[in-house]
């Protein structure tokens, strides 16, 4: 296991992953949901032929996305994490450690489209990057990805969206309590506010060397306690504890109160769509 930087990178860089995330990787861990199993067996499908997969996994936080492969295609033969959290890596690194096998894993602290592989004449096979695309130059890491990669390589970009934009009448009166706190507008870390990708995944990937894409949509329901969706609002840009300042305490105190009125049973319910679109080169799809 190793890591390396294109640029030295800490946790909480101004500008870097810090500024959005800071040091959340337990809580990231711990409360984030996890991949589907119906989208990580379409992501193994993506392997199929492939006698020693190499994975690279683009803004890969704690490691969802490699540590549920791994489960289902223990052959892989190396993976590469990116992120531009140092505390992110870590954690990564520490919960992949356990289900490695042969497996070897390196991680890359850095921008993505700055990513470079320790071994260039070994080019990805599956590149995934998982509720994570909106923060990075797309066409550039696209860009990145096609000069890297395996002639038959997919690209996965996948994710279900956030408690910020799922549409209920708990999340609803969530968005409204934390708007009180932090202003109107979506915030994006240290950054300021966050406004949306500007234009579709699909499109990203449409323009690029990746064109002949497929969308998948796969239903998932999800059954949070209160305590639950606080500690998932600690590991999100939107409402990281350094965010609310000395007022934080009062607003997971606020947040709970109201999360109990909205809970049957204790249960706040959840029923989103994961979503995975694969790009291929025209000509190498499966």
């Amino acid at each position: 296991m190793t890591m390396h930087s294109g640029e030295p990178v800490v946790a909480d860089t101004p500008g870097g992953g810090g500024s959005l995330f800071g040091t959340a990787a337990a809580d990231y861990a711990r409360y984030r949901p996890g991949v589907p199993d119906a989208a990580v067996r379409l992501l193994a499908a993506t392997l199929h032929g492939v006698p020693a997969p190499v994975l690279v996994d683009l803004g890969a936080g704690t490691g969802q996305v490699p540590r549920a492969l791994l489960a289902v295609v223990p052959r892989l033969a190396h993976i590469d994490l990116v992120d531009v959290n140092q505390g992110m890596l870590a954690q990564a690194m520490a919960d992949l450690r356990p289900a490695l096998g042969t497996t070897t894993v390196s991680a890359f602290a850095g921008e993505a489209h700055t990513y470079a592989p320790l071994r260039p004449g070994q080019g990805p096979d599956l590149v995934t990057c998982c509720r994570a695309f909106h923060w990075m130059d797309r066409a550039a890491v696209l860009d990145m990805v096609d000069r890297i990669s395996a002639p038959h390589a997919a690209v996965a970009v996948l994710g279900d969206g956030s408690l910020w934009t799922y549409e209920s009448d708990w999340t609803a009166v969530l968005r409204e309590l934390i708007q009180s706190f932090l202003g109107p507008s979506r915030r994006a870390g240290t950054r300021g506010t966050y406004g949306g990708p500007g234009r579709s995944y699909a499109d990203d990937l449409a323009a690029s060397a990746f064109s002949t894409v497929t969308e998948h949509r796969f239903p998932v329901t999800r059954a949070w306690t209160p305590a639950n969706v606080v500690g998932y609002l600690r590991s999100t840009s939107f409402a990281r504890p350094d965010l609310f300042a000395d007022r934080h305490e009062a607003f997971e105190s606020e947040a709970i109160q109201l999360l109990n009125q909205y809970a049957t049973e204790g249960v706040l319910r959840e029923d989103a769509e994961f979503t995975v679109l694969v790009g291929r080169r025209p000509g190498t799809a499966t």
